[in-house]
């Protein structure tokens, strides 16, 4: 971002009273940790602190008490590859994160976590980016996840400021270290600061600022995670259109609290073109859309029970198709797609899809010799093939069959 908004002075501690979502105050937000300013935050840099000490500062302004003992930080060490492809020894260097935690104390017999990572892939040097040449670029993922984190300032204000007395306390987090592999999450869940026993639920936000003012749709995941969500997401209308999945295991932080028995949903408005690319900026962002979501997740949380914790399900594991990838086609799918087929997000310059006609929009009917009924089966069909090969490709375009070829 080149230019900030006016609205960056705004503080949570001007306002009083049950609030409503704040679109200024989510402007204000995503504005300042989406700009070039915070070089794109990646994990154990300069720049992710400075967002580290945004975060915790708007936390004091809410109200919110520390909430790793005298400290909004709970730092963590850990060791990465700087290439994943280099295994090496000589190749992994110890690195720190920083998570940031506020808590708000409401007296009550359980406490709810509402939690978004807030780092980014900063100048694309951990081979994470989709840009074909990411090295040097500010990628300031305004989307992923300064809308998240954004969720989580706004709601700290919101229950902050609520003059009733609420039903739950409230841990809000921030993580460092998602896009490395849910670092920061996992972390603060093996040496917690706050008994798990004492979390009735895990709240995550995770690009929650593409809403599609059309479609509406939203998904949910890990509404299996406890018998309680699925009765309380149909309760409840909204004008949203939700598409729900039960899989508590996930590509975001919900998957660390979930692996410690602890319910979690996690609300995403899905992927885009500019899903991992310096083009995720701020002003793509649908600020009434998120507030809408906001408003949403503060009804949800209503219809909760105080009274006792929420019951923990196990569910099945997303079949991710584990079987090693030896070439890709350069796609992003449409994660909401709900019909049959491979539909098309977004498309990379340069690689076997764009290569061989394939277009945003297109849905992959065939790969090969298999039919591809949705994302499971494509990237089976996926792992079959190795580079040099080159093999059929069916897709449906605005209503009718095309033929292609893809060489990988």
């Amino acid at each position: 971002m080149k230019k900030l908004f006016s609205l960056l002075f705004i503080s949570c501690s001007g306002i009083s009273g049950a609030q409503s979502i704040s679109v200024p105050l989510l402007k204000k937000h995503i504005s300042y940790l989406a700009s070039d300013v915070l070089k794109g935050r990646g994990t154990s840099t300069d720049e992710e602190k400075k967002a580290a000490e945004y975060i915790a500062a708007e936390f004091k302004k809410c109200g919110l008490a520390p909430g790793n003992k005298d400290s909004y930080l709970f730092a963590f060490k850990f060791k990465k590859n700087l290439d994943p492809h280099d295994t090496s020894v000589a190749n992994v260097t110890e690195r720190t994160g920083t998570d940031v935690i506020g808590f708000l104390d409401n007296k009550a017999l359980y406490t709810i976590v509402i939690g978004a990572h807030y780092d980014h892939l900063g100048l694309g040097h951990d081979k994470n980016s989709r840009d074909p040449n990411p090295e040097g670029k500010i990628h300031n993922g305004a989307d992923d996840n300064a809308s998240g984190t954004a969720g989580v300032l706004e709601l700290a204000n919101y229950y902050a400021g609520n003059k009733k007395t609420e039903k739950f306390n409230f841990l809000f987090m921030c993580y460092s270290g998602e896009e490395l592999g849910l670092i920061g999450s996992k972390k603060w869940c093996e040496a917690p600061s706050y008994p798990l026993e004492k979390i009735t639920y895990m709240i995550n936000m995770d690009m929650i600022g593409r809403l599609n003012d059309s479609t509406k749709k939203i998904i949910i995941y890990g509404v299996g995670t406890s018998p309680v969500w699925v009765p309380i997401l149909d309760s409840i209308k909204s004008g949203l259109s939700i598409k729900k999945d039960s899989a508590g295991i996930g590509p975001s932080d919900q998957t660390s609290f979930y692996l410690k028995d602890i319910p979690v949903l996690h609300f995403f408005t899905g992927q885009h073109a500019d899903y991992h690319k310096p083009s995720d900026d701020a002003d793509k962002i649908n600020y009434d859309g998120e507030a809408t979501i906001l408003e949403y997740i503060l009804r949800v949380v209503n219809a909760t029970s105080p009274n006792e914790k929420l019951k923990f399900l196990k569910t099945r594991n997303p079949d991710t198709g584990k079987s090693t990838f030896k070439v890709t086609m350069g796609v992003m799918p449409d994660y909401a797609y709900e019909g049959k087929g491979l539909r098309i997000d977004g498309v990379t310059d340069g690689k076997p899809a764009a290569n061989a006609g394939i277009q945003k929009g297109d849905i992959i009917t065939k790969l090969g010799g298999t039919e591809v009924k949705d994302i499971q089966v494509y990237m089976k069909a996926l792992s079959e093939h190795k580079k040099g090969d080159t093999v059929p490709v069916k897709v449906l375009r605005e209503g009718k069959e095309i033929d292609l070829k893809v060489t990988f």
